[in-house]
């Protein structure tokens, strides 16, 4: 846990608690990618087609223009075979935690990306457990931190990890202590409080 507790050193403040680090399940991570795989290899196995009667037909071969055009037309699949890649090789960089502060979602290939979560910009979590994270016994947390300019709402996910109800249940007590604390400070609560 600490090995992963360091790839956070870089955003993290002074003294500031770490309560959990998690990674993605990495059948889960990378099958977000099996659907778009799928639809990229249907798309190949017609440009197959394309790319056979071009070869075949003596006419045809002489268009040179074809090249580019297939190579343009066939992204879908050479493009999806490149994501699921990117998918496989990233997964090591995907880390997720959370401190008294705030919510770090670490992920990206050649860059790293660090994205924070404020609680007090959280408007509500959930977990969800679909059928294939159920077979690996995890599942995904999401955070709906409102609506941005272009008025969609914008989700953030702990994505395949072990024991997600445990962790969101932690995540709001840190939560509901973070946004006591900042609504009411310290110094302006009174000495006996009769609740």
């Amino acid at each position: 846990m600490k090995f992963l507790e360091d790839k956070f050193r870089d955003v993290l403040g002074n003294n500031e608690p770490v309560f959990w680090v998690g990674t993605p399940n990495f059948w889960i991570w990378t099958s977000f990618g099996v659907p778009i795989l799928f639809f990229g290899l249907i798309w190949g196995i017609f440009d197959i087609n394309f790319i056979i009667l071009w070869l075949s037909n003596d006419a045809l071969r002489s268009d040179y223009y074809f090249v580019p055009l297939m190579i343009f037309h066939s992204f879908p699949c050479w493009g999806s075979i490149l994501y699921m890649i990117w998918l496989v090789l990233s997964h090591n960089n995907v880390v997720y935690t959370f401190t008294d502060k705030r919510i770090i979602i670490r992920s990206g290939l050649i860059g790293i990306d660090y994205q924070i979560i404020d609680y007090d910009k959280i408007y509500f979590m959930q977990v969800n457990i679909n059928p294939l994270e159920k077979l690996f016994d995890v599942g995904s947390i999401l955070f709906n931190i409102g609506i941005v300019a272009n008025n969609s709402v914008m989700p953030k996910r702990f994505c395949g990890i072990e024991n997600p109800c445990e962790v969101l249940r932690r995540i709001k007590e840190i939560s509901l202590d973070s946004n006591t604390d900042l609504n009411h400070p310290n110094t302006n609560r009174p000495e006996n409080n009769t609740n």
